[in-house]
């Protein structure tokens, strides 16, 4: 699923093909993506300009010169991408805008389980879907004052859109190793110290993946991401990757919370 990451990705690819293009043509392929009716959006898009974009949490904005937005949910698979011929079309491309420059933007996605919506305003959809700050904005003293007075584990409360926009479930275990802290920590029994270590780690595994694009065979080779069965990047041909990096004998665990996939240190992250 595209996170925060990955959407910022999009984010900048979508801004510099389509910032002060003008909307001529809103081709729908596929209507299932569609969080908006077809016939409310084609008249509301075609003739407007767009002057830039925006993004919070796992949405992308485009930014129309009326006031209103075109948001961009990705769902489990979806990617934007840019053609200029038919024949060029990304595969499973489900809605293109047609651009004043000749080119086209997809909205690519495989499952379908993107949507795309018109929507007042950034605010107008942030309070509507209940979103809390971005998690690239929030503060260490917001995240402090969000959790403190918590009596609830940790990682659910860190992939709650509500409380902040954008982390996932491979984002949260990385904050959490890189943090020190284990997934099912009480949140109000966390220290001010610790407090402030999430916070970085937050600041940390993000930048780093929107530095890398999302791709997470470039991360760093101090990140747990390595070890989730799928990446032996950092220790090609070997299975090192399945142990802590700073511990080398320790086996990275993998187990369950709230329902999803966990994967820790036991030695980096002890059960308190």
């Amino acid at each position: 699923m595209p996170e925060l990451p990955e959407v910022e990705t999009y984010r900048r690819f979508l801004d510099d093909l389509v910032t002060h293009q003008t909307i001529t043509a809103f081709e729908v392929k596929d209507a299932h993506v569609l969080g908006t009716d077809e016939d409310v959006l084609r008249p509301a898009l075609v003739g407007r300009t767009i002057m830039g974009t925006s993004r919070l949490g796992k949405n992308c904005f485009l930014l129309l010169d009326d006031g209103r937005v075109l948001v961009l949910h990705f769902g489990m698979t979806g990617d934007v991408g840019a053609y200029r011929d038919e024949a060029d079309a990304p595969r499973f491309t489900r809605v293109a805008l047609h651009l004043s420059s000749g080119l086209r933007a997809a909205f690519v996605d495989p499952r379908k389980f993107g949507r795309i919506r018109l929507a007042e305003s950034v605010d107008a959809y942030r309070q509507a879907k209940k979103l809390g700050p971005d998690a690239l904005d929030i503060t260490a003293e917001e995240l402090q004052t969000k959790l403190s007075r918590r009596k609830t584990i940790l990682k659910p409360l860190l992939l709650n859109q509500s409380l902040t926009a954008g982390l996932g479930n491979w984002i949260v275990d990385e904050v959490l190793f890189q943090a020190k802290i284990h997934p099912e920590r009480v949140a109000n029994t966390l220290t001010t110290a610790e407090f402030k270590r999430l916070h970085a780690a937050i600041q940390l595994v993000l930048h780093t993946a929107i530095q890398h694009e999302a791709n997470y065979r470039q991360f760093p080779a101090s990140f747990l991401i390595h070890a989730r069965e799928w990446d032996d990047s950092a220790t090609p041909g070997t299975d090192a990757h399945l142990h802590c990096p700073r511990h080398p004998r320790t086996l990275i665990a993998k187990t369950y919370v709230g329902g999803r996939a966990t994967y820790t240190c036991p030695k980096c992250q002890p059960e308190i």
